[in-house]
């Protein structure tokens, strides 16, 4: 959890959006590991190898609709044309919101939003970049 008000209140606008049924937040201990990990290996998204052969690994399987970036529904989201540059689809930020509000408005009915801080680079550099990803596919971080 937080005491970061901004970020709580970010966290609450997606929930109320995606309507998920329940919020964890991510910590990375060992015991979160393990508890993930087990559900994963209960609905056959991760598979133990030969553990004599390949100690500590696994086959991860990938939802067969989690496909990757298509150019044709991908756009840039600014507020002039001309910033998108003219080698990318343009769509305007209003614009932009609502079809994704569209999509998003009770996508994790059902299903748990995972609440994810990381840092994108080493934690004491003063280069790193501290993120906070929200997902229902827990297996991806």
């Amino acid at each position: 959890m937080t005491n970061n008000l901004m970020l709580k209140k970010w966290i609450e606008e997606c929930a109320t959006l995606c309507q998920p049924d329940n919020i964890v937040w991510c910590d990375g201990s060992e015991a979160e590991r393990e508890r993930l990990e087990k559900e994963a290996f209960a609905t056959g998204e991760l598979i133990q190898l030969d553990q004599k052969k390949l100690p500590g690994c696994v086959y991860h399987r990938t939802a067969v609709n989690d496909v990757a970036r298509t150019e044709h529904l991908t756009y840039i989201c600014t507020s002039r044309k001309e910033d998108a540059g003219p080698n990318n689809n343009w769509m305007s930020s209003q614009e932009g919101y609502e079809r994704a509000g569209a999509i998003f408005r009770g996508s994790m009915r059902g299903r748990t939003m995972y609440v994810l801080p990381f840092s994108m680079g080493p934690i004491n550099s003063p280069y790193s970049k501290f993120a906070v990803e929200l997902t229902e596919a827990f297996m991806s971080f």
